[in-house]
């Protein structure tokens, strides 16, 4: 059996794609590396995370300069997400998130030792961050 080699992309769905852009890039500090007005795509170690907005993905799309075309997709609901992060920066991730007013909703300590954090966006997706050793391979 041929074996995947990992997760290229990960995806959001967003209602307000401002609100979404202004708390990933003022509050999760990432960058666009790509945006408009149907998705933004920000740039995570090996791993594109895209924010698309709600119902702007239900029609195939053309891709003229990548010669081919992506079929539809959408979805809605609270979604989860984990990033990962360095255990001596759980602390300071902490005090940033307090400082922009974005509350703590629940921390697990993993029998394994990680320990993970979660909080909202605007859009009530459910966000973690997570320090080594929660899986095998992180």
């Amino acid at each position: 059996m041929p074996q995947l080699k990992g997760v290229v992309e990960t995806v959001l769905y967003t209602r307000d794609m401002n609100a979404a852009r202004d708390f990933f890039e003022s509050v999760m500090g990432l960058q666009a590396h790509t945006a408009d007005h149907r998705f933004t795509a920000y740039a995570l170690a090996w791993n594109m995370l895209l924010i698309f907005a709600e119902g702007e993905t239900r029609e195939t799309v053309e891709l003229p300069d990548a010669q081919g075309t992506i079929p539809p997709h959408d979805g809605t609901g609270r979604q989860h997400i984990a990033f990962a992060i360095e255990a001596e920066a759980l602390a300071d991730w902490e005090r940033h998130l307090q400082a922009n007013d974005i509350a703590i909703e629940g921390r697990t300590h993993w029998p394994q030792g990680a320990i993970s954090i979660y909080f909202r966006d605007p859009d009530a997706h459910l966000l973690e961050l997570v320090t080594p050793g929660i899986w095998p391979n992180y």
